[in-house]
């Protein structure tokens, strides 16, 4: 025979260890030293024989004793045949011709058929059968293989035996597995033949490996069984219902068994863990409320989606995210249409507030008093126009005579209230012009007549037309001669502000601060105005105030500036401002008097937060301390998420934008100021004073004044500056700048520390420098001397200076650029040559230079950069 087979090929065909097929090769005479060796293809057969049937066909001895049973047992005794030996196999006696092996057989078969009958009758059996069975010779036919495949049977699906040991289940239907098997083999195409041919035997049931007839082979359910080589995913799954319970303490003799259970036996405990997984329908989300900062990890908790989902999605779109992140709107809408689900946009705050249309609704509702916001141009008047209705010199408080600060007062025009708020014109309050739009009812542009629409003007326009409150335009200075209304009435109709008296549905009220001419006549506008708004609120609610002022004051702790829009704010109510809580302890009118009540539209300063809460922050009063405090603590756990959120984005845009700006230049600032809404000014104002070159990189801010912590901190950075706006540090302070060298500058004039900022990142920028021809010159001739070529030139324009920068220009194109090391003329050294002279010239490390070379002199100018 020339094909041969090695031991490990023999032992993985059978599913045993391959030291257990080289310790049965030797008992049989056939020599093999390790798992590597081969042998023949009907030693391979005869090996394959002895191990299943335990019979050795070149002795052919009597077999020894495979089976002792006990009749009067309940638990069967199976005892192998040798001690490595897993399961042996009866063989099935068809006729009665055979030796006195044969007749051993049948008395076997009918002891094993008996049990397996009354299985089959009754569904429930008292008795425990034998752990063998014999299949009977005509129940399966027989099919050739070309190998087999050693797997743990498993429990077969037969709904009538469920509650019945496992043993008995196993007898009395591993008849219906066979033929299901055998179902499934009819329509497979026959493996190929092996080169050798095996013996046939009609007497018994023998498995044929190498080509051969493979007929199956039962044993009891918790032995190795020999089945054919079906693919698992054919296999019928187990019921679903099964119950999964432990199992019942083993006999002793098949724990002697499982002690020698080949390795096959992992397969069941593989698939039983695929049967138990249970699918479980999931909710479907069609639609979502979610606020508008929202991180990744709650989309998908609102979506009842795997997180993982989500951030794949934002992935595949470029974007490199973490659960942490917050999703800006456009990421929203992308994975609102990716996951089809309608997404609402809500404001977390609202939980905080009490809403406008409830207000107007509540059938206690009564009229209030409107609120007024003045805004305008720097220098326009708008301070002086309130002065000039409140009859007082707010302006003289005021340092520059310009505003730097919200202030609201209350004034009354025919038994009427009206609260005035008066914002800043300055650029930089652009942050506290917009929080009075938000509180407003009625915004009074001023324009002054002889100076037009300027660009604040312009950021009021549009601030006021998002805000939609009505608007009132004041003509102010209109006692100057230079005064021209109709050219701000153009201006301001070219910009959609059109005049009532132009068509328009803009009221213009001409006024003069100074001759308190027309104010009557703006006052008039105003109430007319807030009688067709119909302005209301419930004195008797739980109060609702906005907070338009807020600092932090010597001998008072953190005080707000706050209105109020609904309800009555008492002396020692419970609130909630923001991340800010506290208990109200005392209120001061506009007038600095105490007073106890504070009624709707009406303004106040409050003591007893425990911070200072930031400039446009709904105040909201609570029923007690605790539920102020909770409400305060989650609010500040929201924006401390929020703030240490960093969203990365993985575009190449973002990635050159992220290395350029590491390469800038930066003013680090320590930044201390009066009131809250200042310092938002100033911050707003100084982080966009920037360029390619030089960026202001606050390194902390606050309210309050400058104490020592701050000096420190401007000592260990680098870099740094301290800056104080209307505050002042004191003698300690000053002592511990000093020794540390830290330079303080305070300011009291906002477009002062402006000017100095930028006079900071100017001096940090890299020079620009500008060229200045200053002559020009033609090759006449050249001459070579020991230390270089001297060219012969005579002076076109200008004049050639030694030392300056020179270029030599070749038919239009530039072939050098240095420097002019030497000038002569005739035998002399000059400083410089004129226009229309000879002279000899030399170029620093060029000797190229040929007749007919122009060379053009220049020096190079350095110019002011600015910001």
């Amino acid at each position: 025979m020339t094909d041969k087979v090695s031991v490990k090929e023999i032992a993985d065909e059978l599913g045993i260890a391959s030291k257990d097929v080289l310790e049965k090769a030797k008992n049989m005479g056939i020599e093999v030293k390790a798992a590597q060796s081969k042998v023949s293809m009907e030693e391979a057969d005869k090996i394959a024989n002895y191990i299943m049937n335990g019979e050795d066909e070149k002795a052919a001895p009597a077999p020894k004793p495979t089976l002792v049973k006990k009749a009067k047992d309940d638990t069967p005794a199976v005892e192998p045949v040798e001690k490595e030996v897993v399961a042996e196999v009866e063989k099935v006696v068809e006729t009665a011709s055979k030796d006195s092996e044969v007749t051993k057989e049948e008395s076997v078969d009918e002891e094993t058929k008996t049990p397996v009958e009354e299985v089959k009758k009754e569904p429930e059996v008292k008795k425990p059968v034998s752990t063998l069975r014999v299949v009977a010779p005509g129940s399966r036919p027989t099919i050739k293989k070309s190998g087999l495949k050693i797997v743990k049977k498993r429990k077969p699906k037969v709904e009538e035996n469920y509650n019945l040991p496992q043993k008995q289940a196993s007898v009395s239907s591993y008849g219906k597995m066979s033929a299901e098997v055998l179902a499934e083999l009819a329509g497979k195409k026959k493996s190929r033949s092996s080169s050798s041919t095996a013996r046939k035997q009609d007497q018994g049931r023998r498995m044929e490996i190498f080509g051969g007839a493979m007929s199956d082979v039962s044993m009891d359910m918790d032995d190795q069984v020999t089945l054919l080589d079906l693919n698992s995913t054919e296999r019928a799954p187990l019921p679903p219902e099964m119950p999964r319970k432990p199992r019942a303490p083993k006999p002793a003799g098949r724990n002697a068994n499982k002690k020698a259970a080949p390795r096959g036996r992992k397969v069941r405990k593989d698939k039983r863990k695929k049967y138990a997984k249970v699918t479980q329908d999931e909710e479907i989300v069609t639609h979502v409320e979610i606020p508008e900062d929202i991180r990744v990890y709650e989309f998908a908790e609102a979506l009842k989606r795997p997180m993982s989902d989500v951030i794949k999605v934002l992935f595949d779109l470029g974007m490199m995210m973490t659960k942490n992140d917050f999703l800006g709107n456009d990421e929203i809408e992308i994975l609102s249409e990716e996951f089809e689900v309608e997404v609402t946009i809500i404001d977390p705050k609202d939980e905080f507030t009490q809403d406008v249309e409830d207000i107007e609704e509540d059938p206690d509702a009564t009229e209030r008093a409107p609120i007024i916001t003045i805004m305008g141009h720097v220098d326009h008047g708008k301070t002086s126009l309130l002065d000039a209705i409140r009859e007082a010199k707010v302006t003289d408080g005021e340092a520059g005579g310009i505003t730097q600060h919200i202030g609201a007062y209350t004034v009354e025009q025919k038994g009427k209230a009206i609260t005035f708020i008066d914002t800043p014109g300055h650029a930089a309050f652009s942050h506290m012009r917009q929080k009075g739009t938000e509180i407003t009812d009625i915004i009074v542009i001023v324009v002054a007549a002889d100076d037009g629409v300027k660009p604040q003007t312009l950021e009021v326009i549009k601030l006021a037309k998002e805000s939609g409150a009505p608007i009132i335009v004041a003509l102010n200075k209109m006692d100057k001669e230079t005064a021209q209304p109709d050219m701000v009435k153009g201006q301001m109709a070219e910009h959609g502000i059109n005049p009532t008296d132009w068509g328009g549905d803009i009221p213009f009220v001409a006024v003069s601060a100074k001759s308190k001419m027309g104010l009557e006549d703006l006052l008039e506008e105003i109430l007319t105005t807030a009688d067709i708004l119909e302005l209301k609120a419930n004195v008797n609610a739980l109060a609702k105030a906005a907070v338009i002022e807020s600092s932090l004051e010597k001998g008072r702790g953190p005080v707000a500036t706050v209105i109020v829009q609904n309800g009555t704010l008492k002396v020692g109510d419970y609130v909630v401002c923001g991340a800010a809580y506290g208990r109200v302890k005392a209120m001061l009118d506009e007038n600095k008097k105490q007073i106890k009540t504070l009624l709707p539209s009406h303004t106040a300063v409050i003591a007893g937060l425990n911070e200072v809460p930031a400039s446009g922050e709904v105040m909201t009063v609570m029923e007690d301390e605790k539920e102020a405090k909770a409400f305060a603590l989650k609010r500040h756990e929201y924006d401390r998420h929020k703030e240490l959120s960093i969203s990365t984005k993985s575009s190449l845009e973002d990635m050159t934008a992220m290395i350029k700006e590491g390469k800038l230049k930066s003013l680090k600032v320590v930044l201390k100021t009066d009131v809250h809404g200042t310092l938002e000014a100033i911050r707003t104002s100084i982080l966009s004073m920037r360029n390619d070159e030089v960026k202001v990189n606050i390194i902390s801010s606050g309210v309050g004044g400058i104490t020592e912590n701050d000096v420190e901190l401007v000592n260990n950075s680098e870099n740094c500056v301290l800056l104080g706006f209307n505050v002042r540090p004191t003698g300690t302070v000053k002592a511990a700048a000093k020794q540390k060298g830290v330079e303080i500058k305070t300011y009291s004039i906002i477009y002062q520390l402006i000017d100095d900022i930028t006079g900071m990142l100017t001096g940090m920028m890299s020079p620009k420098y500008t060229e200045e021809n200053t002559g020009q010159a033609e090759v006449k001739e050249v001459f070579k001397i020991p230390k270089g070529v001297v060219a012969g030139c005579v002076v076109v324009d200008g004049r050639l200076i030694r030392g300056g920068m020179v270029r030599v220009i070749r038919e239009g194109v530039v072939h050098y650029e240095g420097e002019l090391t030497s000038l002569k003329r005739f035998k002399d050294d000059v400083d410089e040559i004129g226009n229309g002279y000879e002279c000899g010239v030399v170029i620093s490390g060029y000797d190229d230079v040929i007749p007919g070379d122009v060379l053009e002199t220049f020096k190079k100018v350095e110019q002011k950069v600015e910001l």
